[in-house]
């Protein structure tokens, strides 16, 4: 049974603060290591967890992500686990999204045999549904150009969460946020993915144009990489979304999972501070 994000941002507005959004790819450093580190997440204050679905050509993913999705790669790792990791994450009733590049979704399951009669995204769909998997984030498709997808969700009530920036039009923000379901990924920082020194300045104006059009929740990513950050971004936002910071906590400690377990709760609990702050 799929929790929509919501929940969990309704949950976070009635403690009077803002939700944490936590991101790892699946796969890494293991499939069974990513599970651990996203349950450990979950328990050191994380509201929701995105999954990544590692992507042979992640164009909007900055060198951190980057690399942590490769390993996954060359480790093999397959849709299949995704949706796996997603399964194990879900079934702590935390509300668990996949964050996708759409080609994989739309060639889902093609020359397996399960291609006749089903598009890859209905299958897609169902399977994430069937997972316990709340919705996608996905960030190289528009609502204009994914009457599929966003068919196939509303059939299975799952979040459809697409990405407005700051470089995005009045009438484009409306025409986004008309078709998300779960909440508004806002994207404040031009340019790919990756932890900042500070926060950006663009963050604050966007998300105020994005309320002015919709009553969604507004999740900010932008960089945040500490729990000061996480509070400077949830004085405006909804909710704090972090990937490249929980990314480099395990990087930095290779073959060692216990310290990068350690690393990534300590993280998890800052900025779960911040959020509350």
């Amino acid at each position: 049974m799929s929790t929509s994000v919501s929940v969990a941002f309704e949950k976070a507005r009635a403690d009077g603060r803002a939700a944490l959004v936590g991101y790892l790819p699946a796969g890494f450093p293991t499939v069974e290591g990513g599970i651990a580190a996203m349950r450990t997440m979950v328990e050191a204050g994380c509201d929701v967890i995105e999954v990544g679905l590692p992507y042979s050509d992640p164009v909007m993913d900055g060198p951190t992500i980057q690399a942590a999705a490769q390993q996954a790669l060359e480790s093999g790792v397959r849709t299949t686990d995704v949706l796996r990791t997603v399964e194990a994450v879900a079934a702590t009733g935390t509300p668990t999204l996949v964050m996708t590049y759409w080609n994989p979704v739309e060639s889902y399951g093609r020359g397996s045999g399960r291609s006749r009669g089903r598009s890859g995204v209905d299958r897609f769909a169902q399977d994430l549904h069937d997972a316990g998997g709340a919705g996608l984030i996905t960030p190289d498709l528009t609502p204009d150009f994914a009457p599929e997808w966003i068919a196939a969700a509303d059939a299975r009530d799952l979040d459809k969460v697409f990405l407005v920036a700051p470089s995005s039009t009045d009438e484009r923000i409306a025409m986004t946020t008309a078709a998300c379901r779960g909440f508004v990924y806002a994207t404040a920082v031009m340019g790919v993915t990756g932890a900042r020194e500070s926060t950006s300045d663009l963050a604050g104006p966007l998300v105020a144009r994005t309320k002015a059009v919709t009553d969604l929740p507004v999740g900010v990513g932008l960089g945040v990489s500490n729990g000061a950050q996480a509070a400077e971004v949830a004085a405006y936002a909804d909710g704090v979304i972090v990937g490249s910071a929980f990314v480099r906590a395990l990087l930095d400690h290779p073959g060692d999972e216990a310290a990068g377990l350690r690393a990534l709760a300590a993280l998890t609990e800052d900025l779960a501070g911040g959020v509350r702050g």
